[in-house]
C-alpha cells in the first residue's frame, strides 16, 4: 500500500509540473520514476519488473483503443505502408545496428539478436506522445503508427529467432513457446488464434455484451470490458504473440459495434493510469549507478541508437514521398528503443545468447533513448518544424495540380464546416476553389460528387497556386488553430485587398486571428450554445421575447468583450483580470435588464 501511495504521489506531483513546463506528460512519469526508483531515493522495491509487467497492460488497453477507432477497411487502406515502410524500417534499422556491432568485434549470434531487438520502437511512447500533441493523424503520425503494427507483428519471428541462436539446444521446458510444439505446428496454432479473435469478435462478443447491457449494471459491463482485454492478453502470451497485436485485432472488429464508444470510456481510465504506471516502472528501472560507472559508453551506444535509427527512417520517409517536416516527425518519434526490448533481452540473457552484462548495458540505453525521446519531440515541435514549414519549394507535400481557374472563394479545409459553407456557395452560384490537406476526406468527399483538390492550405505556393491574389474571399475552416493562423497571416502580409473569414475553435483562438487581421472570425460551438442557451431560458419559464433579449445582450456584449482583450491574450494575469471584470458588468447588466422587466 506503502509503495502504491509512492508511485501515486510521483505522478501527480511530477506530471502537472511538466505539463506546466510543456515537457509533456511521458517525461514527467519517466522523471517520476527515476526519483522514486531503486537508483536515487529507493522510496520503491526492487520487484520493479514485476511492475512494469503487469503495467504493459496499459499498452494493450491503448492498442484495442485505437483498434476501435480503425475499421477494418480503413486497416486494409493502410497496408502498403504497414508492410512497405515497417519491413523496410525493421530490416534496414535492423541491418545498421548489426554491421555496427559486428564492427566492434560481437560475434554474429549477439549481433543479430542486438540489431534486431534495438530496431524496435516504443509502442506506448510514441502513440502516447503522437496522441498527446494531437499528431496521431497527421502524414507522418499514422506513418509511425503502421510502422509500429509492424514491429508488433515482427516480435513473434523474433521469439522464434531467439532460441536458434542459442549455442546450446533448448529443452521443452526452457522453450518460450508450448512445450512440443515444432515450428509449423506452432505456425497454426498462431493462425487459429487470430482467426478465433476475429469470428469470436464478429459472433460471440456482441451477443455478450447484448447480455452484459441488458442488465444495466455499469460494473458489470467494465468487467465485461476488462475480462476481454485481459483475456485476449494472456492467450496471446500462451502462444507467444504480441498481446497488442490481438486487441487490436479484436478493437478493429469492434470497430462498428454499437458498442463501440461505451468501450472506449470505460477503458480509458484503466488504460491512462496503467499507462502512467508504465512509463513511471521505466524511470525506476534506469541503472544510474551503472551509468555512473560507464557514463562515456552508455553516451556513445545511446548516440548510436538514436541516430542510426532517425538516418533510416529520413530515408524510408523520402522513399515514401513524406512530407519533409512529417518525415522529421516520423523519424524522432519513432527514434527510442522499445518496451519489447526488456522482454527480449531477458529471454535472450536465459538463452545465453547475450551476456548478462550487456543485456543491461543495452537495456538501460533503451530506457535512456525513452527518456530522450519527449525532448526530441520538443526540439520537433518549438524549433525543427516552423523552420521546415516556412520554407517553400519542392521538398513539401505533393498536391493536385489547380484547375479551376480564377475563382472569387477559397475555401481552406473541407470538414462538416468547410463541406457546410462549400455547398451554400456552389448551391448559389459561386465559383469555389477548395483544398484540403487529408487525402481520406478528399477522396469521401469526391465520391458525392464535390471537386476538392488536395493540397496543404500552410503551403504558400499552393494558396498561389489556388489564385490567392486574384481571389476575393478566403475562408479557413481547418480544424488546426496553428495552421489556420499560419495561412490567416501570409495572406494578410501579401494580400492585403483579400476579405479573411475564418473559424476558431475558441475564444483565444478566435482573438489571435483578430489580431492577425482576419476580417471575420466565428467560434465552433458560439452560435449553437447560444441557442441551447435561450431555449433554456425558456424551460425556465421566461417568454420568448425575454430570453431572445437576454440572449442577444449576452451575444453583443460577449463580442465586445472579445474584441476589447485581443490586445491581452499573450499577457496571462491582464487577460484574467479583464475577464473577471467584464463577467462582472455583464452580470450586472443582465440583473438590471430583469429588474426592469419586473418593474
Amino acid at each position: 500500500m506503502f509503495e502504491a501511495f509512492i508511485f501515486l504521489l510521483a505522478a501527480v506531483i511530477a506530471v502537472p509540473i511538466a505539463r506546466r513546463l510543456g515537457l509533456g506528460s511521458v517525461l514527467g512519469y519517466l522523471v517520476a520514476g527515476a526519483v522514486i526508483g531503486p537508483y536515487a531515493l529507493a522510496l520503491v522495491g526492487s520487484d520493479i519488473e514485476e511492475v512494469m509487467h503487469f503495467s504493459e497492460l496499459g499498452v494493450v488497453m491503448m492498442l484495442f483503443l485505437i483498434g476501435l477507432e480503425m475499421e477494418p477497411a480503413k486497416l486494409w487502406r493502410m497496408r502498403l505502408p504497414i508492410l512497405g515502410m515497417g519491413a523496410a524500417q525493421v530490416f534496414s534499422t535492423a541491418a545498421a545496428l548489426v554491421a555496427l556491432a559486428l564492427a566492434f568485434g560481437l560475434g554474429w549470434r549477439e549481433a543479430l539478436a542486438i540489431g534486431f531487438i534495438l530496431a524496435l520502437s516504443s509502442t506506448a511512447f510514441v502513440l502516447q506522445m503522437l496522441s498527446e500533441k494531437g499528431l496521431l493523424k497527421t502524414e507522418g503520425g499514422r506513418s509511425a503508427f503502421s510502422v509500429l503494427l509492424f514491429q508488433d507483428i515482427a516480435v513473434i519471428p523474433m521469439l522464434a529467432l531467439l532460441p536458434l541462436l542459442a549455442e546450446h539446444a533448448i529443452d521443452d521446458g526452457e522453450n518460450y513457446f508450448h512445450e512440443g510444439l515444432s515450428g509449423w505446428h506452432h505456425t497454426l496454432v498462431v493462425a487459429a488464434v487470430i482467426i478465433g479473435i476475429i469470428l469470436a469478435g464478429r459472433f460471440l462478443v456482441r451477443p455478450l455484451f447484448n447480455m452484459v447491457a441488458s442488465a444495466q449494471m455499469r460494473e458489470l459491463f467494465i468487467a465485461t470490458a476488462l475480462l476481454l482485454v485481459t483475456g485476449i492478453t494472456l492467450l496471446m502470451e500462451q502462444v507467444g504473440l504480441s498481446a497488442a497485436l490481438g486487441t487490436f485485432l479484436a478493437g478493429v472488429v469492434l470497430a462498428d459495434s454499437e458498442y463501440r464508444h461505451v468501450l472506449e470510456a470505460e477503458i480509458d481510465p484503466f488504460k491512462s493510469l496503467l499507462l502512467g504506471l508504465f512509463f513511471i516502472t521505466v524511470g525506476a528501472s534506469m541503472d544510474f549507478h551503472l551509468l555512473a560507472d560507464r557514463p562515456l559508453d552508455i553516451a556513445l551506444l545511446v548516440t548510436a541508437l538514436i541516430g542510426i535509427k532517425v538516418i533510416v527512417l529520413l530515408v524510408i520517409g523520402n522513399v515514401f514521398a513524406l512530407a519533409r517536416d512529417q518525415r522529421w516527425l516520423f523519424s524522432l518519434a519513432l527514434a527510442q528503443g522499445g518496451e519489447f526490448a526488456f522482454v527480449l533481452f531477458a529471454f535472450a540473457t536465459s538463452l545465453s545468447v547475450i551476456p548478462e552484462a550487456m543485456a543491461s548495458t543495452l537495456i538501460l540505453a533503451v530506457a535512456l533513448s525513452m527518456a530522450i525521446t519527449p525532448l526530441l519531440m520538443l526540439f520537433y515541435e518549438l524549433w525543427l518544424r516552423p523552420r521546415l514549414i516556412s520554407q517553400s519549394g519542392e521538398e513539401r507535400p505533393s498536391a493536385d495540380t489547380i484547375d479551376d481557374g480564377a475563382t472569387p472563394v477559397i475555401i481552406c479545409g473541407f470538414g462538416r464546416v468547410g463541406q457546410i459553407i462549400g455547398r451554400l456557395l456552389r448551391t448559389s452560384g459561386f465559383q469555389v476553389t477548395v483544398l484540403d490537406h487529408s487525402v481520406e476526406q478528399v477522396e469521401l468527399v469526391r465520391r458525392f460528387g464535390h471537386k476538392v483538390f488536395f493540397g496543404d492550405a500552410s503551403r504558400p505556393e499552393l494558396l498561389e497556386a489556388a489564385g490567392i491574389r486574384d481571389a476575393r474571399l478566403l475562408v479557413l475552416a481547418l480544424a488546426d488553430p496553428d495552421s489556420t493562423l499560419q495561412i490567416a497571416q501570409y495572406a494578410r502580409k501579401h494580400c492585403t485587398h483579400l476579405t479573411i473569414m475564418a473559424r476558431a475553435i475558441g475564444r483565444r483562438e478566435a482573438q489571435k486571428l483578430l489580431r492577425a487581421g482576419v476580417d471575420v472570425v466565428v467560434r465552433d460551438t458560439f452560435h449553437s450554445a447560444m441557442q441551447l442557451g435561450q431555449q433554456a431560458l425558456q424551460f425556465l419559464g421566461l417568454d420568448e421575447a425575454q430570453s431572445r433579449e437576454k440572449a442577444d445582450t449576452f451575444r453583443s456584449m460577449d463580442e465586445a468583450h472579445l474584441l476589447q482583450l485581443v490586445d491581452f491574450v499573450d499577457d496571462e494575469k491582464e487577460y484574467i483580470n479583464r475577464s473577471r471584470q467584464n463577467s462582472l458588468e455583464l452580470e450586472r447588466v443582465l440583473r438590471a435588464e430583469a429588474e426592469e422587466a419586473a418593474n
